[in-house]
């Protein structure tokens, strides 16, 4: 297919109908068990699994666990059984804020912050970190900034070393771990799989936690960009705050989104760009169509050259002898 803005636009109907296919064989084929367990977080990508396997399966084979803890946005939860209660699925909620605080999580977590930033209060600052925007505006490393934003409106921003961010990181990357025991548990108890959220991507950049929301039994939407999701979700019927809301990985008390986090760039243009660097496409016809220079898509190609090199270990199973 010729490069184009459309080349990424998807038969609804039709590559829903195959989605479900693929649950239903995985499901009640391959794994032989009765249901499935989502973890759903008032998020895009787990609202429209919510809606392909209720498409798939009765609802009582649906089980949708709302695992929020103290950082969660507020919005998460009324989003999620929203989503939930419009499908008819059942629902359970499991608090990770003990668990994270035993864990240590948020103790870990403010001991390199308050190193950073001498007058940080976690009972009234919020946090996020995320790398610098507008990468096609200008060149910049791509180098994570601690943000700290105050009661009064006003944010204190300290760029990350490699060990403090790494600190931050391992510390922040247990609520994934903990929220992939609770579906397994739950899975496990109820002879379900669990569902992954993962998209293509998040999956090809590096976009996902090991062990966390990676650690599932079936993919079903790892195959769809970002904007895919989005189309699909319109037209399946996945509530109308949900698709209006920000995709955001939802474990920093301040307010961030994916884009502002990790990739840098507004999806619609990311996806396409993802695209193009997957299929080869002549930089010349990438400017064409998207109006940009190629310098900017040089910018983007090595932007997520950079990713896929630094997270190869995400995608591969782990190394051994045997045969």
């Amino acid at each position: 297919m010729r490069f184009s803005r459309d080349v990424l636009r998807i038969d609804a109907e039709g590559e829903a109908n195959r989605i479900c296919d693929f649950i239903k064989d995985q499901v009640l084929q391959r794994y032989k068990r009765k249901g499935v367990v989502i973890g759903i977080s008032g998020g895009i990508d787990s609202a429209l699994l919510s809606v392909l396997c209720a498409r798939t399966l009765e609802p009582e084979r649906i089980l949708g666990l709302i695992l929020p803890e103290k950082e969660s946005s507020p919005v998460s939860e009324p989003y999620a059984r929203e989503q939930a209660n419009a499908l008819g699925i059942q629902v359970e909620r499991v608090d990770l804020t003990p668990i994270l605080s035993q864990l240590g999580v948020y103790e870990k977590k403010e001991e390199v912050i308050k190193r950073l930033c001498a007058d940080y209060d976690p009972d009234q600052d919020k946090t996020k970190i995320a790398l610098p925007w507008n990468l096609l505006e200008r060149p910049s490393l791509s180098i994570f900034s601690l943000i700290v934003q105050k009661p009064d409106g006003s944010k204190r921003l300290f760029r990350l070393g490699a060990d403090d961010f790494r600190a931050i990181l391992a510390a922040q990357n247990m609520k994934q771990r903990s929220r992939m025991i609770q579906l397994y548990y739950h899975a496990e108890r109820l002879h379900y799989v669990v569902g992954g959220t993962t998209n293509r991507t998040e999956l090809e950049q590096g976009f996902f936690v090991k062990h966390g929301d990676a650690g599932v039994d079936i993919e079903p939407i790892a195959h769809l960009y970002k904007v895919q999701i989005f189309q699909l979700a319109r037209c399946l019927g996945v509530v109308e705050r949900i698709l209006n809301r920000k995709p955001s990985p939802d474990t920093w008390s301040a307010e961030v989104s994916d884009e502002e986090f990790y990739f840098r760039m507004p999806f619609e243009t990311l996806d396409l760009l993802l695209y193009a660097w997957n299929k080869g496409v002549e930089t010349s016809e990438i400017c064409q169509v998207l109006g940009l220079q190629p310098v900017q898509v040089e910018r983007a190609f090595q932007d997520f050259e950079s990713k896929r090199k630094a997270t190869w270990d995400l995608r591969v199973m782990a190394p051994s002898l045997c045969a």
